[in-house]
């Protein structure tokens, strides 16, 4: 008797642990699905707001386009016209627009970083070449 109820007992230990493996995998799942991907995007707002400056073309929560014109600790001033300035809550910009033009010549500048890395990399490797003969 006393064997089977051992049996019995590792038996109930085997499901206890099937029972709770889905609740895991579902907790792991919504982890990388959705809490992980939410606090990478909530710290890419944290830093883009941080480093709102001056001259900045920026778009606001309710649709609002603008420059900068100043920044405060915890506000910025957009020039929206000629004559109109508004006050915004640093929260309330969503995106900054980075023109064409600037998006060129970062990726340029990019580039050209690229290719010194690499003509670097191919004097080095010449160099232990030539050292190894």
């Amino acid at each position: 008797m006393s064997y089977i109820s051992l049996l019995q007992a590792a038996a109930g230990s085997g499901s206890m642990l099937m029972s709770v493996l889905p609740f895991g995998l579902i907790i792991l799942i919504f982890y990388f699905f959705i809490i992980r991907p939410q606090n990478k995007k909530q710290k890419e707002t944290e830093k883009m707001l941080s480093a709102l400056k001056k001259g900045d073309k920026v778009v606001t929560v309710g649709g609002i386009h603008g420059v900068i014109s100043s920044t405060k600790e915890k506000t910025v001033i957009v020039k929206v016209d000629d004559n109109a300035k508004i006050e915004f809550s640093r929260n309330a910009i969503t995106s900054v627009i980075v023109d064409k033009a600037e998006k060129d010549s970062k990726a340029a500048k990019d580039d050209k970083k690229a290719d010194k890395v690499e003509e670097a990399a191919a004097t080095e490797t010449e160099t232990s070449t030539e050292e190894n003969k």
